[in-house]
């Protein structure tokens, strides 16, 4: 193949009488006017990125659609085109897609979350409509994975569709739907750097002679290198074209802190210089190791890994989220002083990458191979091909720095309880066997990235060496939620830095649930309250700083997301995020950025839970203060608390709020911030300057119910003037052995009033004043499940009384209730309200006379008539 170079006059002459020609190569986003139909019989009219699933993966009925959806549209095509060769491009459909043109099946994808192409020239009238169907399925198939995910697999075309029109000679499309071209660095330093490009270009008709054109841009529009090929493509053939560019002297390298980006433009013209096709991608010249005692390293320099996972659903559009949707995620992540994205668990929308490479963030991808795998040789097929399309379709962007392949992949061994030894030995030998043939592919396709995967706590990912395959291995650890103590996160991986010293290691999952409704001055282990989330962050974040070995930690998760089969504190929602499922930052957020981002001063005061604030006598409430600054200086009401050193990103002071409006006001030397926050201060339980009072019964924490806009208070033992139980105990989600775990109760939003409960209460005294009430009482059957390890999510729970409960309810003398027996009269773990009107003279008791089983109730809300 000749290589012809032209002096820099001709090759501009070239450009420019290029230019005047229309590029033949279109691409058309075809994303309005598709026919939606679950039967083919009811059609309904949507919009791509759709999915059948945004609505019934989040209702009160067990489980969501898992099967067949259709789509079909028409599109005009004209005989002014017959010259030209037609593909029809999917960026994703979830997660077998077959489609038809006229009626002819073009092809069958299997996988979910990268893009395929289909070259339909053939298929296609011109001068008239063509029919596209696609049959979409998302009904569990042991041969597409993921096969079990602690997230919702929604259904339908979720990114965009594009109709593409290329001449004959154009960059490929066949190789699993990539860029056509492979962009390679050499020698990469600080003084210098290369670059090599590997261009796949189709030829559909005879043989023919071409010019390939290809420029580096800096980042102010400079071309500062060009290489020209003349070709001769065989006849319907691909072609690979290599082309090396000399060494840029003292290049500006890509890195978080700074983003510098080249732009490398391809040209393919044909003989007279008329453009067939062009493409543009971004070149950032850096390069990235891990060492298994120091680190990770980014241009020679080493720097802490810290960032998030991120899954791509949005409250109310399940996956069909609106690209710019998408992007403000990964402004947000920037903003928050984060430095890496793992995209979680499959590879996300490409514009993503782009933007991460413009932002200056670090990318692990990987595809969604989790918690389990099939034996059998498809599913070892469609793992392969879903590599070959992650890894092509996503290699040149620069902030991609790793790929993997595999997460928790045991999970489903370790709780498995039917199959016999001989039956989980030969699942761990079909495991590896895969995970090798995936490290292989990877390490050969993507020979300059660091391959990864991601393991939970269970000894077999030693036992196996499964952990030593990749280059950097992640554990994702819940120490002080699902296993052990917060403190115990360090002791493990000193543990397994000592065991296992030439393995890099990363922290890629840890995160407890926290639901901004929930607020306690005594945190514990699974009360999804703020204040437990913000205790776990900042003491893993303390923990991995302090270990040089550890390339960084990933939270769990960037944004709170779907989970159908999840009954968290929100039913169906994973609530681990640091940002709300609608992107409302929780608190936890704003520390982080305390801690990473040191760019202009930064101050927060953390009152997520401050909606209506309810505090009882001389109680102060434990506030925290996020800054990046050394020292600040705090005031209340207008009165200086003093001056406060900062030490991980926090001051904690308890503060004395005075009844209605408070105002805090935190300052440094050149900047300040004030927050102004309501508080309901009971100082006497006389309902004076209140008239309603609901108690969380069971519960060691404050739930804001905004259907109601009241704050349910913690339960306590009786107090006498106040209120509290005689007899019984807590029952609820932070329960030794976690017998009472969250669960989704139907008929109400307020899961957390209900999933703590009192249990073998007969007597509740609450010291109201003369007069008349309302009075509403909460019940639910409370649930059991049978593990004391709740990561096993998908184990079946079991009935959590093999004996009835039955019951009356009593307030003074009036029965409420006769014989409630919620088990029997609600099996499907409803919320309950009863109500009654109680006129008193002095004080209420609540009692509940056991005739069968031990009694519970949730709380009570009492609210005054006059």
């Amino acid at each position: 193949m000749p290589h012809i170079k032209y002096k820099t006059f001709s090759l501009v002459l070239m450009a420019c009488v290029a230019s005047l020609f229309l590029s033949h190569a279109q691409s058309k986003i075809i994303n309005s006017g598709w026919q939606f139909s679950e039967d083919k019989i009811h059609w309904q009219t949507v919009n791509i990125p759709h999915t059948w699933n945004d609505k019934d993966a989040f209702d009160d009925e067990s489980g969501y659609r898992r099967g067949l959806g259709y789509y079909k549209k028409q599109i005009y095509v004209s005989s002014q085109d017959k010259d030209h060769i037609f593909y029809l491009k999917f960026n994703a459909v979830n997660q077998e897609a077959t489609v038809f043109i006229n009626g002819k099946k073009a092809t069958n994808h299997k996988g979910g979350y990268t893009a395929f192409n289909v070259e339909i020239t053939s298929l296609l009238n011109f001068d008239t409509y063509n029919l596209i169907e696609v049959e979409v399925d998302n009904a569990h198939n042991d041969n597409i994975p993921p096969l079990d995910a602690d997230f919702t697999f929604y259904g339908g075309i979720y990114r965009d569709v594009e109709l593409i029109k290329v001449p004959k000679q154009h960059f490929s499309l066949k190789d699993f739907a990539s860029d056509g071209f492979y962009v390679n660095y050499y020698n990469v330093s600080n003084d210098k750097a290369g670059v090599k490009v590997d261009v796949l270009i189709d030829n559909f008709e005879t043989k023919t002679d071409a010019h390939l054109y290809l420029e580096i841009f800096d980042a102010e529009g400079n071309r500062v290198r060009e290489e020209h090929q003349g070709l001769t493509l065989k006849s319907n053939k691909t072609e690979t074209v290599k082309v090396t560019f000399p060494e840029i002297k003292n290049p500006k390298l890509w890195s978080p802190d700074n983003p510098y980006l080249y732009k490398l433009q391809l040209t393919l013209s044909d003989k007279n210089g008329t453009i067939l096709d062009q493409k543009q991608s971004n070149l950032g010249f850096r390069w990235a190791t891990v060492d298994p005692e120091k680190g990770f390293f980014l241009n020679g320099k080493p720097i802490k890994l810290i960032g998030v996972n991120r899954h791509q659903d949005f409250k109310d559009y399940g996956n069909a989220v609106p690209i710019e949707l998408q992007k403000q995620d990964i402004h947000l992540i920037k903003n928050m002083g984060a430095n890496v994205i793992r995209f979680a668990h499959y590879p996300h929308s490409r514009e993503l990458y782009k933007l991460c490479d413009e932002l200056g963030i670090l990318v692990w991808t990987e595809i969604p191979i989790v918690n389990k795998v099939t034996d059998s040789e498809t599913f070892f097929e469609v793992s392969n091909a879903m590599q070959n399309e992650h890894i092509k379709q996503y290699y040149n962007y620069p902030s991609v720095v790793m790929f993997g392949y595999m997460n928790e992949i045991f999970l489903r061994l370790a709780f498995d309880k039917k199959s016999s030894d001989k039956e989980k030995e030969a699942l761990k030998t079909t495991t590896l066997k895969l995970a090798n043939q995936l490290e292989d592919l990877t390490r050969k396709l993507a020979p300059d990235h660091i391959t990864v995967m991601a393991g939970h706590l269970n000894e077999v990912y030693n036992n196996t060496g499964i952990a030593d395959l990749p280059m950097l291995f992640g554990w994702n650890l819940y120490f002080g939620w699902y296993d052990a103590q917060i403190e115990d996160l360090g002791k493990f991986l000193d543990e397994q830095h000592q065991r296992y010293p030439k393995r890099s290691l990363l922290l890629s999952e840890y995160g407890p649930g926290a639901d901004v409704r929930i607020f306690t001055k005594t945190p514990k282990k699974f009360d999804f309250s703020t204040n437990y989330q913000a205790k776990l962050h900042q003491s893993y974040y303390k923990q991995i700083t302090e270990r040089p070995f550890m390339t960084g930690m990933t939270a769990w998760n960037f944004a709170d997301f779907g989970s159908e089969f999840r009954g968290d504190a929100i039913p169906h929602v994973n609530q681990k995020g640091l940002v709300q499922y609608d992107r409302t930052p929780k608190d936890i957020y704003y520390w982080y950025k305390s801690v990473l981002d040191d760019k202009k001063p930064f101050i927060h005061i953390a009152t997520d839970y401050l909606k209506q604030l309810t505090v009882l006598e001389n109680e102060t409430v434990p506030i925290q203060i996020y800054s990046n600054q050394n020292d600040v200086n705090v005031s209340l009401n207008g009165k200086s608390l003093g001056d406060f050193k900062v030490k991980n990103g926090v001051v904690s002071i308890d503060m004395s709020f005075k009844n209605g409006n408070n105002s805090i006001r935190v300052s440094t030397e050149n900047f300040s911030e004030e927050k102004t926050i309501k508080v309901n201060r009971i100082e006497a339980f006389d309902f004076k300057n209140f008239k309603r009072f609901g108690i969380n019964l069971g519960a060691h924490f404050n739930f804001y119910d905004e259907a109601q806009n009241i704050t349910f208070v913690p339960d306590q033992e009786y107090k006498k003037g106040w209120f509290g139980f005689k007899d019984g105990s807590a029952y609820g989600m932070t329960k030794d052995k976690n017998q009472g775990l969250p669960h989704n109760i139907k008929n109400t939003g307020a899961e957390p009033l209900f999933q703590t409960l009192l249990e073998g209460c007969t007597k509740y005294q609450v010291e109201v004043p003369e007069g008349n009430y309302n009075i509403k009482l909460y019940f639910v059957e409370p649930q059991i499940k049978p593990t004391e390890n709740i990561y096993n999510l998908s184990e079946e729970t079991s009935e959590s009384n093999k004996t009835q409960r039955i019951f009356d309810v009593h307030i003074n003398d009036t029965l409420i209730e006769k014989r409630l027996n919620l088990a029997q009269a609600y099996p499907e773990k409803y919320g309950v309200m009863l109500q009654a009107t109680i006129q008193t003279k002095k004080g209420l008791t609540l009692k509940l006379n056991a005739i069968e089983g031990l009694p519970v109730i949730s709380g009570i809300l009492i609210e005054k008539l006059d």
